[in-house]
């Protein structure tokens, strides 16, 4: 594994790259890291080149400050959004591809909630594989308060991380709600001290690094066909990628280094 440091930076996102692990960082923090539509595209390009790179295992992404990102800057006001919110659906819809990368990418991603998380942050969030929170973050779906229906896949994910019911409050009253409840009800899977968050999700990141890659993206691919598929075909895919798995060079290289110890 690969323990060189690399960083690129942006005005808007910061990414680093070191042992494997890509930290991909929203960097407004005088505005809570507020996403208005220059921050989402450096972030689409930051999580596009984090899920082409080869040496890239895992994908962290957290927010400058004091907050995750408090949503949809809309301040900014309606001209400053352009044709996003009005006659370009395609625009949009090309900006919310970050939520299928988290998804989808063959990669474990992992969001750190450093503080408020609402609106199109928290969809971001519920499209990582693992969520861990700071005892600061305050969550919300905001958007019926707000005059908007949602975006960034939230509707698709929040269901599947806290179920159909919760999914349904959650959106409707759109009420905040701390890292407590957050946690009771599955949201995020641990709650850390603030100073501990990042060193915490690190930690986790660089042990999920060593895992081949053929594994990971086979259990997220078991995991996606489970929630989609008939048991009978489930159980198909899940023998070819199990004997996939058994037959390749990093798994000999795993019973190798098991018998040595």
């Amino acid at each position: 594994m690969s323990d060189t440091k690399n960083e690129r930076t942006s005005e808007l996102v910061v990414s680093q790259i070191e042992d494997s692990v890509a930290t991909i960082m929203l960097n407004r923090p005088d505005k809570l890291n507020a996403m208005n539509v220059e921050l989402l595209q450096s972030m689409l390009r930051a999580l596009r080149e984090a899920a082409s790179n080869e040496v890239v295992r895992v994908v962290i992404i957290t927010g400058s400050g004091r907050a995750f990102s408090a949503g949809g800057d809309l301040s900014e006001g309606d001209e400053a959004w352009g044709s996003l919110f009005s006659e370009d659906v395609l625009k949009l819809r090309e900006l919310m591809e970050a939520s299928e990368l988290l998804v989808e990418m063959p990669k474990v991603t992992i969001a750190a909630i450093n503080g408020p998380c609402a609106g199109g942050a928290l969809a971001l969030a519920c499209a990582a594989d693992l969520r861990y929170s700071a005892t600061s973050a305050v969550f919300t779906t905001a958007f019926a308060k707000v005059g908007l229906t949602g975006d960034y896949g939230g509707t698709w994910t929040l269901p599947r991380v806290v179920g159909p019911a919760k999914a349904r409050e959650l959106y409707l009253l759109s009420e905040r709600f701390d890292a407590n409840e957050a946690l009771r009800i599955g949201l995020v899977s641990q709650v850390l001290a603030d100073e501990d968050l990042m060193p915490h999700t690190r930690s986790i990141a660089k042990q999920l690094a060593t895992v081949p890659s053929g594994v990971i993206s086979g259990i997220k691919n078991n995991l996606d066909d489970g929630l989609r598929l008939p048991l009978s075909q489930l159980l198909d895919r899940e023998a070819e990628r199990q004997v996939r798995a058994a037959r390749a060079p990093e798994r000999s290289r795993i019973d190798s280094n098991r018998h040595q110890k």
